[in-house]
């Protein structure tokens, strides 16, 4: 049978007129029951994969996904993931499983997507699926920690997981109702229950200013601190339970000085602490933060971990951390830091002993 190239047209031409009238008396069944017609299923999928292959080209991947960050991914993994996706003893809900389409068990199907594919994903969601884009967009930082975590999941078993995403129950304060001591147990996931933080990615709570701790959470909650870890719990734990948080953390013991690392690094992290770089317009940080009379919402960076320490200077010095009201003077004085600047004044705070903020003004 011949079919003229006139017909075609017009065949093609009345289509979209087909097809918006097919949707309009109610043809297309949209109900979840019953599941997409096979050639449906295949196409959806067959988009979604060439769109993320195809935009996962432009991904810049690290030499090293970041493990020393896996904690608190596994921690915002518990929280937000977990309920679609199971975890390591936690198999998705029958509801779940009635989802379409359904989404996947990650630990037997993370390998199917490369690094960039995988950061892709968790960065920016899929539309038409339930899975969400992350938190914020500024903080590929957490994305790749949450990439990292991902590669580690199908190893993990239950008792594995359940220390990373949970850790330790923490003790409430006598008097605590209960959704105060949820908050409180929301934040010892990451910060632990000495407030000393559970590793290299976390900073130490303990022994920081109420006033600081209590901006911050205001902060996160309010998405004018970028951060995709930090904004559910900081929004979950509800503003009234703010003060009483700040106040728990403020009151722990801090943590006594390390010791170790590169000498001539901890040497020129002190020189630039105490005298600043002037030639590059930075000044001496221990002119804020080294001061007893410090102002309260200067927060201690004494005895902070190495690695937040190097990563938190990177977010001020890009312009991708602030929030507080005195954020800007950080993202000014990092501007010219160098990454060796960064790296030495890592290790050498990483290495003092804090002093302890004043009052909670």
């Amino acid at each position: 049978m011949h079919i003229s190239w006139k017909k075609l047209a017009i065949a093609l031409a009345i289509l979209p007129f087909v097809v918006v009238l097919a949707a309009w008396i109610g043809f297309f069944n949209v109900g979840a029951s019953s599941g997409h017609w096979k050639i449906t299923e295949w196409f959806l999928h067959f988009a979604m994969r060439s769109a993320v292959r195809t935009y996962a080209l432009a991904v810049d991947v690290p030499e090293a996904l970041p493990r020393h960050a896996i904690q608190p991914a596994a921690g915002h993994f518990a929280r937000g993931c977990a309920i679609c996706h199971g975890a390591p003893g936690e198999p998705r809900s029958p509801v779940v499983m009635r989802m379409l389409p359904q989404p996947p068990d990650l630990a037997g199907t993370v390998g199917e997507w490369s690094d960039a594919e995988l950061f892709r994903i968790v960065k920016h969601g899929v539309r038409f699926t339930g899975m969400p884009a992350w938190p914020t967009q500024e903080r590929d930082d957490e994305v790749w920690a949450m990439v990292a975590f991902l590669r580690e999941l199908p190893s993990m078993d239950e008792a594995i997981y359940r220390d990373l995403a949970y850790g330790e129950r923490l003790a409430p304060p006598a008097g605590a109702a209960g959704a105060l001591r949820q908050a409180l147990a929301d934040c010892a996931r990451c910060h632990g229950a000495d407030g000393l933080g559970r590793g290299p990615a976390i900073p130490v709570l303990a022994g920081q200013s109420e006033a600081y701790l209590l901006e911050s959470l205001r902060a996160y909650a309010e998405g004018a601190r970028a951060s995709g870890l930090m904004t559910m719990p900081a929004t979950e734990a509800k503003p009234q339970f703010w003060p009483d948080l700040a106040k728990h953390f403020a009151a722990l013991p801090t943590m006594h000085p390390g010791v170790g690392g590169d000498p001539a690094l901890v040497r020129r992290g002190r020189e630039i602490a105490e005298k600043g770089v002037k030639d590059a317009g930075v000044p001496a940080c221990l002119g804020c933060h080294g001061r007893h009379d410090r102002s309260p919402l200067y927060p201690s960076i004494a005895g902070q971990p190495e690695r937040y320490i190097e990563a938190q200077l990177g977010l001020f010095r890009a312009g991708k951390r602030g929030g507080t009201r005195f954020g800007h003077l950080m993202a000014n004085a990092a501007k010219g830091l160098t990454d060796d600047d960064v790296r030495a004044l890592a290790a050498y705070f990483s290495l003092s002993a804090a002093p302890s903020a004043t009052g909670t003004r």
